[in-house]
């Protein structure tokens, strides 16, 4: 039964079939989701703890390891990272791909209960987690400033009001607010004021927590009435606590207010956030894993009328930073490149058909082909992205290939004078078979693709899925729609007369007449190539040497780097640094990056607990209204930084593809790890010294800080326990006195306030104040410091860094112009190597490096997963293990065309370019297909010879070969000269796509007839011994399609 033939003889039912498909792409279309690219984020949870006071050594010890022990038995955990700082850790929790992240949730929320028994018994806070990878990018940073509200009233509403209600907002992960501090009463202590009265500081931490108490005090109730007991028990605020009376000396009371300043201030002085140079509160928000950026950011605006309602009118509510503008101008960009492609792809069929009718066939075929699309992607709950989009522009290269293949064999037909309808019957009814051959072949080549795991199989499975569906899609419109529309639409030729008689059809008959002298040209060099086969032949093994040399030499990357208009940056101080001259540093950084005139605006933020560190975020002006590119603007930003002293800033453009959980300065990571704490402190000095004088690298920096200064405090046991001063007691004074401490709580309607105690800043601005520190003993007397303690200065680690459990220091880096990822993590393997480390340590790439490693890796084997599906399908195919070879024999001129044309445009091979060599195998063996088909049947109906029969294939199929090429061609050259928003993305894979077909269409359509015809001596001389006798030929499938 011919199935085409049933198509063509019920033109309604064939309209109707169109339209439906037509119509449910469209409303996939309309209902699909928006997303910057594929969503393959992995399950990603942070825990975070906090001792206020505690060392990094102490918070790594009794706070983190105990998690680490419990947490990273939960099934499906892929990577655990830590950080300890003063007072505060945080663990990154990677999790498998496959793994729900809410079931990992639970995970961790039981053992993180299972861990509170092995932490501090007087921990003030629980460890919490949340659904966020620290190292992504926020997707939203909004301000909060007011000309007359102080900046902790400011972030008392950020962190009551808004923070809250953006928490609430489904896709949000985190609210981070920074650059301020909740309001609080801070009681600051005068040193020598306690030791004249005699008070221990125990005592005015006592006195403070039992003045201000919020206790159950129970009812009064008869047959009658019932009363709620209640007192003003409670102190509010700072006027409140001054009167309060901490002892009597010789019957008169001695006051808060005579030992201490008390003054309604904020829990945390050593914080500042800067919006433009001037004083601001920051909003953070972070996505949770696998939440759509765009609908999330959608979801944030809409709510930010009644936010901005909700809080005084005093304080303005400002979104400053916004990732998805870039991300919506990308996909707008890649929408307006698949409409040139469709509109260049048909003006070719145009060109060479010379008719308009015939033209309006395949631009038909395409649309339906290309919306249909959408309803399989819906379906398979996909997204709109870069990806997506980019896989249907080019798609309009070889959509159209099965309708152009259709429509020319029944051109052919109706010009040798048949009538279009029985043209139609007959065109279809023999390409059928190669049209399916084609079309199946090529959904071949992504097979490896879907089979792929970790996050670049997720992402090129996507890709394939697309490919797969709208190849699959224009299959069915080419067997159906396409021969019903030719048998339809086009009208009758007379042989005798094909030229048009009007001056206006001559004049558009102008691409007939060059493509006849092309053909001409065409067959005179093919006959003088098939006279010098043995020179041919020699050319396409040439190729296939030269695609080994040309790949070792060709720089080699991961992900073109998106100029996303948004940078982030961090700041790292001195180990040494105080908060004041940390705060200066601040902003002369930001004056600097203000006064670039790209940038647009400028905020950051610092304190906390990481002392000498801060973070600086960067909105450039809209590529239309700048001069420079991102890495160019951080390149100028860079040279100028050097004028700041003591700190740097290390910028990075925000990327929407980003690997890994540790946070870290630069955008590439490399990690040290070692069993020996002081070992690897020891190489990874050495090793970031020397990676730093590598000219393949930029911006390297390591996150060993054991550098800070200390007052390192020896206590003489045994004199302390004759004067009545234990360690517990000298260590809660020295909280008490240095360590900002919590000591009671204000409880309001909508939120709690703290009550801070340190010494007043007099009394903390230099290490010799601890000689004026009195305890007071068991024995009731008040014991100077220095009689129990000898000071002297030393090194202490600001942070303490694990991976696995294990002691472990980054380095991170940046690439300089001109330098690719490959060379970068090549220079880093030979200075390792160089510098002679011991097998203890170990060296090992982390986050995008580590995927980039894995993915150089594997690029050979999936290129050689899909030669061998293609392989395979064709001999299912065609019956036969020859026939299959001369079709592969044209992919090694179109991976030549790849890497030289990347070397002439400065691109790196990256992934970009690895899915446009896959695209290569599918698109490329076309032209082989269409020959090779078309002299077996030339062989079998009109036994010609091998030689007569390629001959005759490479004349007649040379007009389908060269317009399916050129429209392949064409469909990827909007990609290949995209400057637009995003187009740095798509770039590399255009100009693949492009030189691999040049190339591969000058040599191939030489090559293959010269393979063809030495294979078919080599089947007729030994094919006997590896073949089979078939019995139903494989071509007469043809007839049933």
């Amino acid at each position: 039964m011919n199935l085409t033939g049933v198509f063509i003889a019920r033109p309604i039912a064939t309209t109707l079939l169109t339209a439906a498909i037509t119509l449910a792409g469209w409303v996939g279309f309309t209902l699909m989701p928006i997303a910057p690219l594929p969503q393959i984020d992995f399950p990603a949870i942070n825990v975070q703890v906090a001792l206020p006071g505690a060392s990094p050594e102490t918070m790594a010890a009794i706070m983190v390891t105990p998690l680490e022990r419990t947490v990273g038995r939960i099934a499906g955990l892929t990577e655990m990272t830590s950080s300890s700082a003063t007072g505060m850790a945080s663990l990154s929790l990677l999790f498998d791909l496959d793994r729900d992240i809410n079931g990992a949730a639970r995970d961790v929320m039981a053992a993180l209960d299972a861990a509170r028994s092995l932490l501090p018994p007087a921990l003030p806070f629980n460890p919490v987690y949340r659904k966020i990878n620290p190292a992504d990018a926020p997707i939203l940073v909004m301000t909060m400033t007011s000309p007359t509200k102080p900046p902790g009233e400011i972030y008392d509403a950020a962190s009551t009001i808004v923070a809250q209600r953006l928490s609430q907002v489904d896709g949000v992960g985190q609210v981070l607010v920074g650059g301020g501090s909740l309001p609080a009463v801070r009681v600051e202590l005068n040193a020598p004021a306690l030791q004249s009265y005699g008070l221990s500081v125990e005592n005015i931490r006592t006195a403070i927590s039992n003045n201000n108490v919020n206790i159950p005090k129970g009812i009064i109730e008869n047959t009658e009435n019932r009363w709620q007991v209640d007192d003003n028990d409670q102190a509010k605020t700072a006027k409140e606590y001054r009167p309060l009376v901490l002892a009597y000396r010789h019957g008169n009371p001695i006051r808060l207010q005579d030992i201490a300043e008390v003054e309604d201030s904020v829990q945390d002085l050593r914080t500042l956030g800067l919006a433009n140079g001037q004083r601001a509160i920051l909003l953070i928000v972070s996505r949770q894993p696998s939440a759509n950026i765009i609908e999330t950011v959608d979801r944030i605006r809409a709510i930010l009328p009644r936010l901005q309602a909700s809080i005084p009118t005093s304080i303005d509510l400002k979104v400053v930073m916004d990732r998805t503008p870039s991300i919506r101008a990308s996909l707008h960009d890649v929408e307006r490149s698949l409409v040139i492609a469709t509109v260049l792809v048909i003006l070719v069929v145009f060109l060479f058909l010379g008719e308009v009718r015939a033209a309006l066939i395949p631009s038909i075929a395409i649309p339906v082909s290309l919306i249909g699309t959408f309803g399989i992607l819906y379906l398979g709950h996909y997204s709109l992205d870069n990806l997506s989009l980019m896989a249907l522009t080019v798609a309009t290269g070889f959509v159209v290939d099965d309708a152009i293949v259709m429509l020319e064999n029944i051109t052919r037909h109706i010009e040798r004078g048949l009538p279009p309808l029985q043209a139609a019957l007959i065109g279809a009814r023999e390409v059928a078979f190669t049209v399916v051959s084609m079309s199946v072949s090529l959904v071949a080549v992504f097979i490896p693709l879907l089979l792929m795991g970790g996050m670049v199989g997720r992402m090129f499975r996507e890709f394939a899925v697309v490919l797969s569906a709208a190849v699959l899609v224009s299959l069915v419109v080419s067997l159906t729609t396409t021969p019903m529309l030719c048998g339809r639409w086009l009208r009758p030729v007379d042989p005798q007369h094909r030229i048009p008689s009007s001056a206006w059809q001559r004049r558009l008959h102008w691409g007939v007449r060059l493509f006849e002298r092309l053909e001409n040209g065409y067959q005179r060099t093919l006959d003088t190539a098939l006279h010098h086969k043995r020179l041919v032949l020699f050319l396409l093994f040439l190729t296939i040497g030269l695609n080994f040399y040309l790949f070792s030499i060709v720089p080699k990357g991961f992900m073109p780097q998106q100029d996303t208009g948004r940078l982030i940056g961090r700041v790292q101080a001195d180990q040494n640094i105080s908060f004041q001259a940390m705060r200066d540093k601040m902003t002369h950084f930001i004056r600097i990056c203000n006064s670039d005139p790209d940038a647009q605006d400028v905020i950051g933020f610092t304190g906390g607990e990481a002392r000498n560190a801060g973070n600086v975020f960067v909105v450039l002006k809209p590529e239309g209204e700048r001069h420079a590119t991102s890495d160019e603007v951080i390149a100028r930003l860079r040279t100028r930084f050097k004028a700041v002293t003591g700190a740097s800033l290390y910028f990075q453009p925000i990327q929407d593809l980003r690997f890994g959980g540790r946070v870290g300065n630069a955008q590439y990571q490399y990690t040290l790890q070692g069993n020996h704490l002081e070992e690897l402190r020891t190489w990874s000095r050495r090793i970031r010294i020397a990676l730093a004088k590598l000219p393949e690298l930029a911006d390297v920096n390591s996150d060993q800080q054991e550098l800070g200064l200390e007052s390192w405090l020896e206590i003489d046991r045994d004199t302390a326990a004759r004067l009545g001063v234990d360690p517990r007691s000298l260590d809660q004074v020295l909280n008490d006195l240095y360590g900002q401490r919590i000591i009671s709580t204000i409880f309001n309607p909508l939120n709690q306030y703290r009550v801070v105690m340190e010494a007043a800043p007099p009394y903390w601005q230099s290490p010799s104040m601890l000689e004026q520190t009195y305890i007071y003993g068991t024995h009731g007397d008040m014991v100077p410091l220095a009689a129990v303690v000898k000071i002297r200065p030393g090194n202490d680690s600001l942070t303490v860094n694990h991976q696995g459990q294990f002691p472990a220091t980054t380095i991170t880096f940046n690439l300089p112009p001109g330098v690719s990822l490959g060379q970068a993590t090549d220079a880093i393997h030979r200075t390792f190597k160089q510098l002679g480390v011991p097998p203890s340590i170990q060296g090992s790439f982390e986050g995008t490096a580590k995927v980039f490693k894995d993915s150089l890796s594997s690029e050979p084997l999936l290129i050689l997963g899909a030669l061998v599906v293609v392989y395979i399908v064709l001999g299912i195919l065609y019956e036969s293990l020859i026939h299959p070879l001369t079709i592969l024999s044209t992919l090694p001129s179109a991976g030549v065309g790849v890497v030289v044309a990347l070397l002439i445009t400065g691109q790196e091979f990256n992934l970009m370019t690895l899915i446009g060599i896959i695209l290569l195998i599918g698109i490329v063996k076309k032209n082989a297909i269409l020959m090779i088909d078309f002299a077996l049947q030339a062989e079998r109906s009109e036994g010609l010879s091998p030689e007569e029969a390629i001959l005759k294939a490479c004349v007649k199929r040379f007009r389908p070969i060269l317009m399916t090429t050129l429209a392949a061609m064409f469909g990827a050259l909007p990609l290949a000269l995209d400057w637009g928003s995003g187009g740095e993305l798509r770039r590399p894979l255009g100009i693949a796509i492009l030189g691999g077909l040049a190339l591969s269409q000058l040599l191939t359509l030489y090559t293959t007839p010269v393979v063809y015809l030495y294979l078919d001596r080599f089947r007729q001389r030994w094919g006997k011994r590896f073949t089979w006798k078939r019995i139903i030929p494989a071509n007469s499938i043809a007839s049933d399609v």
